[in-house]
């Protein structure tokens, strides 16, 4: 009989699976993705179930469907090993992934035996449901996977997570799930200059009931040190590192842990360790990336440095960010952090393409724009000597609306510029229209009114002051 493709599609929007999450691939690196899931798949085993089928669907956006079916195989095997006693439970998003991909094969009766598979199990599991669901283990997977593509996805991880908490509140899963979403939404938060829930009693919890997840040991620690807490937090990391020498997650936030503390050779350590044991981790090369530019930074204030030792710095920072960019492209901080690096070797074109490579991308979301603009415009003020483009480029910043880090930054660069350019007396009307402008972007109006009033005493004839100063007086 053939099967109406139809009421197929129909059935396959139903099932909880990868296919359902909208999880799209524009906010990932697919290749810098898939060999992260292939690492944690070596380190750990608890999680192979979840990472066998979120590979599964990063190998479909890759388009090798045949693959795909490999690792829910894969996945397949790993239920029985680990549940055996319930495997139609714990099978649900993995036949949910089969469906799928058989339909985009074109193999639709395969696909329908799948969907069949899990609309009878979730009717023996439960009398109301039909091809969905609630089970808190499915909420988890799909947290899991929320997590794997980035900030976008952040809150709703952590919502998912607090919806398997509701069944299961001390599942050890669950709660470091919970932990990391809301470590990585304060983490965040922080970084864009916005506000969130603290992290640290989610992380503690987690902590107590996994203590042996050294990851969870370690997000605590880079929690308690941005606390001030250094010392307790150092106890952590000192415990991670026994307890998991090997395990490259660890070491990679335990690499962070030392950077931020200032000790970089010692970050440096650990992270070419992990790298070792992960060579196409993209974090890894970016953390190291990191290290080498401060390490180059701190060098450049000393005196007597032989410039080859500084040179090799520079080409270290430079290998490493490049491999971060490459093989993950939407990893847009580290656009600007290489710019700076090429600018502190003096190969001013290339800062210069790098920047203009990442400004160009129209999928740059707005706080890391104002990010790129603030770095563009010390790169022209620092490095090219030249104000007015620096000025230029953090108003660019500015006049990007969201409130964040980034804007804050454009906006303090840019007025204290201006204001010292002013007080020197070697500002003139248009530094003092331009600070008008500053004002106005800022939402003061009546500063704003006084700088363009000065501006147009100056140069009495500008109409571009005098319509700015109009509109400014009828909007209060």
């Amino acid at each position: 009989s053939t099967i109406s493709k139809e009421s197929l599609k129909t059935s396959l929007l139903q099932l909880e699976c990868h296919f359902t999450w909208t999880l799209l691939k524009e906010h990932v690196g697919l290749e810098a993705l898939e060999d992260t899931i292939h690492d944690h798949i070596k380190y750990v085993a608890e999680h192979n179930i979840v990472d066998y089928n979120i590979l599964s669907y990063v190998c479909h956006l890759k388009n090798s469907n045949e693959e795909a079916l490999r690792n829910l195989r894969k996945a397949e095997e790993a239920i029985q090993k680990h549940h055996p006693s319930e495997i139609a439970r714990r099978s649900l998003v993995t036949w949910g992934n089969y469906a799928w991909i058989y339909y985009h094969m074109q193999r639709y009766e395969e696909a329908q035996t799948y969907v069949s598979k899990v609309e009878n199990s979730c009717k023996k599991l439960s009398s109301t449901a039909h091809g969905k669901i609630q089970l808190p283990e499915i909420y988890a997977e799909r947290g899991w996977a929320l997590l794997r593509f980035g900030r976008n996805y952040f809150e709703e991880a952590k919502n998912c997570f607090e919806n398997a908490l509701k069944s299961e509140p001390d599942n050890p899963d669950f709660n470091a799930g919970y932990a990391i979403a809301t470590y990585r939404l304060q983490d965040c938060a922080e970084r864009f200059g916005e506000e969130a829930t603290p992290c640290l009693g989610a992380l503690e919890r987690a902590a107590e009931l996994n203590p042996n997840d050294t990851t969870i040991l370690a997000l605590l620690a880079l929690r308690l040190l941005r606390l001030g807490r250094d010392d307790e937090g150092e106890r952590y990391i000192e415990e991670g590192l026994k307890k998991t020498p090997d395990f490259p997650v660890f070491l990679r936030h335990a690499a962070n842990f030392y950077r931020k503390k200032g000790k970089v050779n010692k970050a440096v350590e650990i992270l070419q360790k992990a790298l070792a044991l992960t060579p196409n981790c993209v974090t890894l090369h970016h953390q190291l990336g990191m290290c080498y530019k401060s390490k180059t930074l701190h060098l450049k204030k000393r005196q007597y440095i032989p410039q080859e030792v500084v040179e090799d710095l520079i080409q270290l920072a430079i290998f490493h960010l490049k491999i971060a960019i490459d093989k993950k492209p939407v990893f847009f901080s580290a656009y600007s952090e290489l710019g700076n690096v090429y600018a502190l070797g003096k190969r001013y074109e290339e800062a210069e393409e790098i920047f203009q490579q990442v400004l160009q991308r129209n999928d740059l979301p707005c706080d890391e724009k104002q990010f790129t603009y603030f770095s563009y415009g010390n790169f022209q003020r620092f490095y090219m000597k030249s104000e007015s483009k620096a000025i230029k480029y953090y108003i660019e910043g500015l006049k990007i609306e969201k409130d964040s880090c980034g804007r804050k930054r454009c906006s303090e660069a840019v007025q204290t510029l201006l204001e010292q350019k002013i007080e020197s007396h070697l500002g003139d009307a248009t530094d003092i229209g331009t600070l008008g402008l500053v004002h106005k972007l800022n939402g003061k109006k009546q500063e704003a009114i006084e700088c363009y009033k000065k501006a147009i005493a100056l140069d009495p004839n500008n109409e571009e002051y005098q319509n700015a100063l109009a509109d400014l007086q009828l909007s209060i």
